[in-house]
């Protein structure tokens, strides 16, 4: 086989991790090199400079340490049946091209992940080498996002918690039978097995408040998963039921969604075409709401059409339409639990809603300074000087407060 040289490997290597969503560096630990101590910083945006063909967001030195792989999952391009080109780093090639990209300004930080070659244990052991490397021999201070191996042995899930970031451990698919189906080497009890150390981990890391020796870091960032929509046939109502699990069951910081893409030489049980991006969008206004909006996976569903979210509006709005017996709100006197579910106002709204009233009430036009616009608003809502009447119940406010389709302009 011939080799690759350096420029080679990371292209081939940085386009099989494109696959991964993962990017986001929220919720870690700050750190910064002021003072010539160290090198890098957590501090400031997240880590979401590079996009994929397709429009979406990822980070940007995201690579894989290697895309060769024993395991033979139907969904994925570096299946060991798979015909595609390979290429693997060393440790220090990995750390080299991390220290020299954040040194010229073009990364903050290093999302690794990697098929696995030999076994689990030596794959996490390579795995967690770079980032011991990166923070022990260079005192690399900025964000490190590792891939577990859910199959690895503890100790090794336990020492990639102390140098990394954030930790993540796909659940795939879904259904678990689909896992089973498609992907025969993983087991999805090893993953939330994993899983679970990774939470019991980040816990124990947490100091108590009178406890004056802190516990070693581990993973401040938390974990997250990935998902992927539209291979296994499961719909949204499905998949957001699964993503309420993960968070309850794991204390994940987020789920992450992403649309089943069309592989070459794929195998006949996977579908032909892939869902349509706007489904992947769905998801995740809907995860948002779940998240910040008090919003249960069960609720979103009473918006959705035979389990699936409507692709022409938000889920919260679905939701709205839905169930207009909740409206219209008093913005002067209903509880801020309800005004999140008014279509159009979010949390900072809300809040400044909740804020200001206690001093005077509010008019429509107060409303309308405090969010981007109050067309959408207004059905669901009744203020000083304003009532919807029979707006709320009108049949075409669906199509009243959706905003027009767009369109691609004619270069001509």
């Amino acid at each position: 086989m011939a080799r690759l040289d350096l420029r080679r490997k990371l292209s081939v290597l940085a386009d099989a991790a494109k696959y991964d969503a993962s990017c986001s560096s929220s919720g870690t630990s700050k750190r910064n090199s002021v003072g010539g101590k160290g090198i890098g910083s957590t501090e400031g945006m997240g880590i979401c400079h590079a996009y994929t063909p397709d429009g979406r967001c990822i980070s940007l030195l995201k690579i894989l340490l290697t895309n060769f792989c024993i395991y033979d999952c139907a969904y994925c391009i570096n299946r060991v049946s798979s015909n595609v080109e390979r290429g693997r780093f060393d440790v220090d090639e990995v750390v080299d091209l991390t220290l020299n990209f954040y040194k010229r300004n073009y990364i903050e930080g290093l999302f690794l992940s990697s098929g696995i070659i030999r076994s689990g244990d030596y794959t996490m052991e390579q795995l967690v080498l770079v980032a011991k490397t990166l923070r022990e021999v260079h005192d690399f201070r900025g964000y490190i996002h590792l891939k577990l191996i859910p199959e690895a042995d503890p100790k090794l899930v336990e020492m990639a918690g102390l140098y990394a970031d954030r930790l993540s451990a796909n659940i795939e698919l879904p259904r678990d039978e689909a896992l089973a189906r498609l992907a025969p080497q993983k087991d999805v009890g090893v993953i939330k097995k994993a899983m679970s150390q990774v939470r019991l981990g980040v816990e124990a890391a947490k100091p108590a408040k009178r406890e004056k020796i802190k516990p070693p870091k581990f993973a401040p960032g938390g974990q997250s998963t990935q998902l992927i929509i539209g291979a296994d046939g499961a719909p949204d109502t499905e998949i957001l039921d699964r993503s309420a699990s993960l968070y309850g069951g794991y204390g994940l910081r987020r789920v992450y969604y992403s649309a089943f893409s069309p592989i070459p030489d794929s195998s006949s049980i996977l579908p032909l075409s892939k869902p349509p991006l706007m489904r992947e969008h769905r998801l995740y206004q809907a995860d948002w709401l779940m998240r910040f909006y008090g919003f249960s996976a069960p609720e979103i569903g009473e918006g959705a059409s035979n389990g699936m979210l409507d692709l022409a509006v938000d889920p919260k709005l679905a939701w709205a339409l839905n169930k207009r017996e909740q409206f219209p709100v008093d913005v002067n006197r209903a509880p801020r639990e309800m005004l999140l579910r008014v279509p159009g106002l979010g949390v900072k709204a809300v809040d400044r809603i909740v804020s200001v009233r206690r001093y005077r009430t509010l008019r429509l036009e107060d409303v309308g300074r405090l969010t981007r616009s109050v067309a959408k608003i207004r059905p669901f809502i009744t203020a000083l000087d304003w009532t919807p009447g029979g707006l709320t119940d009108a049949a075409d406010l669906k199509a009243r407060v959706t905003s027009r389709t767009p369109e691609q302009l004619s270069l001509f």
